[in-house]
């Protein structure tokens, strides 16, 4: 079966980078069995070719009605697909879909009937949240860092922005390249609508958000911005472990040193 991908240089591009970085979660350790999922809008890649595509699936319910997303297609995984799967074969653990005109269902088109996600709808509903605030963000990525989980089993780490000053303390790179910080969301059952409505209030104020005692969901431009987001986040953790097992309490950088780090870069205070 010839697929969507060929000829089509710039989807396939876009469909690599995703297999890439599920490779990169799979040997950090982040997505053990199916654990993760990775949701990119490519309908700026659709050309009329593919428009015209037939469904290969039956029409599937979102959920929820999702009124900016009227005919936008998305490269999603696969539910109950493996990352170190999808990271050598994109488009057999993973598949293209279609909102319908409802924009409360969807068909897959290409190239096999993996059905997405079962998160699909939570990841949906960000994308929709994206477009209606006019975000140029096409990507979102939720994995299991393990250094980030464990710190949100403490519940100090969980009030508003004191985990976040703490890992932007750690190394200057972390509030350059992470500059709105990790938002919060307190438990919430894994799938649910109202994780997603908790995780879009959170992306108010934040690019990437911690699901407490889950992992975390980043969104931005592309799915490798939205991995080095968190990857830049997570190495701060293992700084501050890694200081910890050494039985001190890293020192971390003053408030003076990160205004002044804010103003040399052009960084939100």
């Amino acid at each position: 079966m010839k697929s969507v991908l060929e000829n089509r240089p710039a989807l396939a591009a876009e469909v690599e980078k995703v297999a890439e970085v599920a490779g990169y979660l799979w040997q950090k350790g982040w997505a053990e069995r199916n654990g993760g999922n990775i949701t990119v809008n490519i309908t700026e890649y659709v050309d009329d070719e593919i428009k015209a595509l037939p469904a290969i699936s039956e029409v599937f319910p979102i959920g929820t009605t999702l009124p900016y997303l009227k005919g936008c297609y998305f490269y999603c995984k696969g539910t109950n697909m493996r990352m170190r799967d999808l990271a050598r074969r994109p488009m057999e653990n993973g598949s293209i879909i279609r909102i319908l005109e409802d924009c409360a269902s969807y068909v897959i088109i290409a190239d096999n009937h993996v059905k997405p996600t079962s998160e699909l709808p939570s990841h949906l509903s960000v994308h929709n949240y994206l477009i209606g605030k006019g975000s140029p963000y096409k990507a979102s990525v939720h994995t299991h860092p393990i250094e980030l989980v464990a710190m949100s089993h403490n519940p100090k780490y969980l009030e508003k922005d004191v985990v976040t000053k703490l890992l932007w303390s750690m190394i200057p790179e972390t509030k350059a390249f992470c500059p709105r910080g990790l938002g919060i969301v307190p438990y919430t059952l894994p799938g649910s609508v109202e994780l997603a409505d908790a995780t879009i209030a959170e992306l108010d104020d934040y690019d990437v958000v911690m699901w407490e005692k889950h992992g975390i969901f980043a969104v931005d431009c592309d799915v490798m911005q939205a991995f080095d987001q968190i990857d830049v986040l997570n190495k701060s953790a293992l700084i501050y472990i890694a200081s910890k097992s050494m039985g001190f309490e890293p020192e971390g950088m003053s408030e003076e040193q990160m205004r002044e780090m804010s103003v040399a870069f052009n960084l939100p205070k």
